[in-house]
């Protein structure tokens, strides 16, 4: 019986794998029936998630601008030129042509247009024909940004007077095709490199990580010295938590323009109230001025979202045991030591997610410093960034380029802080 129950034992050690036990017919079916009920979530998140982010990475390669949102299509605009009064007055039918693109080529440009009755028309177009009274026009290939026009005299009869019709009951139709940018395999790396191209980049991406790491840890900071002032129940407490409350719920461009004006050079209260006290001779530029808009930036970002990390750790420190305290109070901690070695050990955890969440969300912050400076005076982040690319100079692709950047940024980040932080802290 020794011999053999050491068999086991003795396959272990010699290091080879046992094989896995195949899953019953009960357990492949019920893993059928928890894909299926996972699908529809699935499906959810890559058609919100998965697919935009791909698309992303789609145009951050491709050399398309604001104008290439729209494929290229040919464009007419008709008219009756000449303004006839009478039968037999001559007039000439005006067609406008463009390429809706200013770069790319539509090939095979066709134009159809149907005549009103009454009209007789003069010498053609050499590149149309009249059947009856449907028109036809082979126009080619258009170059981008290419114009044109297309003039056909004509009598006026009293059949179209009479009829009151315009042109425009019957429109033109034209008919090309044009390569889509955003549809082709075309790719191009020039986006990227011109993110990377100089020092803005990099200028860039410091503000970027200022901005985000000291407004999450200082939002973390204050969030745990105002969980601390009212973890204690005293009277007014519920109104206090209100108060604190307020930078978070209220509207991001109410409280946006709050700041500048009271932080206003020419007309703000803040800088009245420092002049009056005598700690400044002049007015102070607070958003207008380097590295100080930076700071202010940064500050208001630590004083908007502060309650939201306020909310977390109070939560967590009311459900720690109150026997502990009392136990290290009579033994002599004082309250820093109990705050230290028990308080700070059991907040760890909350505070790591709240930091985790709070570097990702500042990290694509983008409203709070367009509103403050719209990123003048060194507060331009990646995020603003973006937006300048994309919509200021319009240049979507780079503007695309710059997202997947922030992407491949806070995907390290993640990593990192899975990697390691997590692991210390036992999430």
């Amino acid at each position: 019986m020794a011999a053999a129950a050491s068999k086991p034992v003795a396959r272990q050690r010699t290091g080879r794998s046992v094989p896995p036990r195949r899953a019953g017919p009960l357990a492949r079916r019920e893993a059928r029936l928890a894909w299926g009920l996972l699908l529809p979530t699935i499906l959810a998140v890559a058609c919100v998630v998965i697919l935009p982010l791909l698309a992303v990475f789609w145009v951050s390669v491709k050399p398309v601008s604001l104008a290439d949102l729209r494929p290229p299509t040919p464009v007419v605009r008709e008219d009756l030129r000449g303004g006839p009064k009478e039968a037999g007055d001559a007039a000439t039918i005006r067609y406008r042509l463009r390429n809706s693109s200013g770069e790319q080529t539509i090939r095979g440009v066709t134009l159809t247009d149907r005549l009103p009755e009454g009209l007789v028309v003069g010498e053609l177009d050499p590149r149309c024909t009249l059947a009856g009274r449907d028109l036809f026009c082979d126009l080619g290939d258009w170059p981008g940004g290419f114009r044109d026009q297309i003039r056909i005299p004509v009598t006026v009869g009293q059949v179209f007077l009479d009829a009151g019709a315009g042109l425009g009951d019957t429109p033109a139709r034209m008919t090309g095709s044009a390569q889509n940018v955003l549809t082709s395999l075309s790719f191009t790396g020039k986006n990227f490199a011109r993110v990377f191209d100089g020092a803005e980049f990099w200028n860039v991406l410091g503000v970027t990580i200022f901005y985000t790491v000291f407004g999450t840890i200082g939002a973390l900071v204050v969030g745990l010295f105002a969980a601390l002032l009212l973890d204690k129940s005293f009277r007014g407490q519920g109104i206090l938590r209100g108060i604190y409350l307020f930078p978070y719920v209220a509207p991001v461009i109410a409280v946006a323009f709050t700041w500048v004006l009271l932080l206003d050079p020419f007309s703000g209260s803040v800088n009245a109230l420092l002049i009056q006290m005598g700690v400044t001779d002049e007015a102070i530029n607070f958003f207008g001025q380097r590295p100080l808009a930076l700071i202010m930036v940064t500050a208001f970002e630590v004083w908007r979202y502060f309650p939201l990390s306020f909310l977390f750790i109070l939560a967590r420190m009311q459900a720690i045991d109150a026997d502990m305290y009392e136990a290290a109070d009579m033994d002599g901690a004082s309250p820093f030591q109990q705050f230290w070695y028990l308080s700070l050990p059991m907040l760890l955890g909350i505070l790591s997610v709240l930091f985790l969440l709070r570097f990702i969300w500042t990290f694509n912050k983008f409203d709070d410093i367009f509103l403050l400076t719209g990123g003048n005076a060194g507060t331009r982040t990646l995020t603003v960034n973006v937006y300048e690319q994309a919509f200021a100079v319009s240049n979507i692709g780079a503007g695309a380029a710059v997202a997947v950047v922030i992407f491949a940024c806070l995907l390290v980040f993640s990593y990192f802080f899975f990697r390691y932080i997590s692991r210390e802290e036992g999430l």
